[in-house]
């Protein structure tokens, strides 16, 4: 089977995030088969408290149409926490496509209450990321969930 394209721009992204020292989660968002954003964790870069990948991704795909966010997909390659599954919620976003779901899961099964389809590939690339990255920096990974 061939990978993904998009879970593919999605996992670059998050390389991007890793190379600048920042947690390596990365987001794409889709609409009729193109990436009109796309984005990574950047709350240390930043110093932000809220700009987790798939806020990012939001953020640049700029000002959209209500219509064209109930056509796109989301993909992410970890499953988003409290605040991204609101964002997806509040725009109604009706595909959210998880890398893996292993080193955090988000409130997934409220999502899909919510009608969301919300599909979790269980990606291996998706999980060494993370996994290589929590057992190098327990203290950053910590901090961006909350612990």
């Amino acid at each position: 089977m061939e990978p993904d394209p998009f879970l593919l721009a999605a996992i670059q992204e998050a390389r991007v995030g890793l190379s600048e020292g920042g947690i390596p989660i990365g987001s794409v968002l889709v609409i009729g088969g193109e990436i009109v954003g796309k984005g990574h964790n950047r709350r240390v870069q930043k110093g932000s408290a809220t700009l987790h990948a798939e806020m990012d991704c939001l953020e640049n795909a700029g000002r959209l149409s209500a219509d064209a966010y109930r056509r796109s997909t989301l993909y992410s390659t970890l499953s988003p926490c409290d605040m991204c599954s609101g964002a997806a919620l509040l725009y109604e976003i009706p595909r959210i496509v998880v890398g893996e779901n292993r080193t955090f899961q988000g409130p997934e099964d409220y999502v899909r209450s919510r009608g969301v389809a919300l599909e979790v590939l269980d990606d291996t690339e998706c999980v060494s990321l993370m996994t290589d990255f929590i057992t190098a920096r327990p203290e950053l990974w910590n901090e961006d969930i909350g612990v």
